[in-house]
């Protein structure tokens, strides 16, 4: 098989691969094959199918012999994913596809995927923990929504109109929290589906830097707190002015909240070497990137060393608490989405340094 324009080969794939010919024989058993099932490729080629891959259900069945790939119904295109056993209790996720040469024709090839546990494992992990963080979260705003309006319903006419104020103004303080909790969990959603929606326009970075730091001064932090630099020319920016404030918003909350000293936010022309990602061909060189940088530092004890290559994942923390841990994770996402980068190293101040670069580019529209 070619592809890229170099030669490929079964035992490049991550995954487990295992295809037998018509007659039910092994004809190809990869490297991952053998390594997640512990059978050598040696062994299972040119053997039936049902014998170089014993498998069996959850309850004992034996699974070739349930599906019958090659005398079931002729309209089967395969069998999905599903959790199944190999002697020995050794669990792989498998899942089948039947290769006909025409609709409703025998079955030519018999293509399996198989994949190790783990990384299910590790996605139900991560689901587990999302939804008691989500649980934690929501309880703390629900109860007191439902301890003041309840105290309101009971005892109105005990309360003076301040004291009545004070409380739906508490009230809505924590819907405010709810309604963010909610944004980040559709975020994240949308990021791990690789369908968050961007609708770009021209933005002014510079101008939006300088109405976050305005808003957090009216909001007591001290202008003196802050240090915006801009150098000029900067390039015109395509970019969803909504999801960029979501960026700048919790990157300066980082610095105001966990940082100390002075805040400084440079907003710069930016050139930086990109490598290929991961999603593309095997080989790809390096590529000259070209926007405009943000870079948000503070004077504090900053983040340790250790700890970095965590900052952009979920739950991150760092050793205060408080907040989601979501943040960040969502951060990384929209600047990714945008077709930029972030990254975390140490302020020159000792404090922590975040910067991300947004790639100058045309409307999606022109594309």
């Amino acid at each position: 098989m070619v592809g890229y324009g170099s030669e490929w080969h079964p035992d490049d794939l991550p995954d487990g691969l295992v295809v037998a010919d018509r007659s039910g024989e092994v004809v190809c058993f990869n490297a991952a094959a053998a390594r997640l099932t512990g059978i050598r490729a040696a062994v299972a080629l040119g053997t039936p199918l049902d014998h170089a891959l014993p498998l069996e259900d959850l309850d004992g069945h034996r699974w070739w012999q349930l599906t019958d790939p090659y005398g079931g119904l002729a309209i089967r295109s395969g069998q999905p994913e599903r959790n199944l056993l190999l002697p020995g209790g050794r669990e792989v996720l498998v899942s089948a596809r039947y290769v006909r040469e025409r609709p409703l024709g025998p079955v030519e090839r018999v293509v399996v995927a198989l994949r190790g546990t783990e990384a299910r494992r590790r996605t139900e992990r991560g689901h587990a923990e999302l939804i008691a963080t989500v649980a934690h979260e929501l309880r703390s705003p629900l109860t007191s929504v439902k301890g003041f309006t309840k105290t309101l319903l009971a005892k109105w006419e005990r309360f003076t109109d301040e004291q009545k104020r004070w409380m739906l103004e508490s009230v809505d303080a924590d819907a405010d929290r709810v309604t963010r909790l909610i944004a980040e969990l559709l975020d994240i959603s949308r990021i791990d589906a690789g369908r968050l929606e961007l609708r770009k326009q021209v933005v002014d970075l510079a101008g939006a830097v300088r109405r976050h730091v305005d808003g957090k001064v009216a909001a007591g932090c001290p202008a003196e707190r802050f240090d915006i630099r801009t150098t000029e020319p900067l390039t015109q920016l395509w970019a969803d002015p909504d999801k960029i404030d979501q960026v700048l918003a919790n990157l300066l909350e980082n610095a105001v909240r966990h940082g100390e000293g002075t805040v400084t936010i440079e907003v710069a022309p930016a050139k930086e070497v990109v490598e290929a990602a991961h999603w593309e061909r095997p080989g790809t060189p390096p590529r000259v990137m070209e926007g405009t940088a943000v870079t948000v530092s503070d004077e504090g004890t900053g983040i340790p060393e250790e700890s970095m290559p965590r900052v952009f994942t979920r739950f991150w923390r760092g050793s205060k608490r408080g907040g989601t841990g979501l943040g960040l994770y969502i951060v990384k996402g929209i600047v990714e989405a945008h077709g930029g980068t972030i990254r975390i190293t140490r302020a020159p101040g000792g404090g922590a340094q975040f910067r991300f670069i947004l790639p100058a580019g045309v409307p999606d529209f022109m594309l």
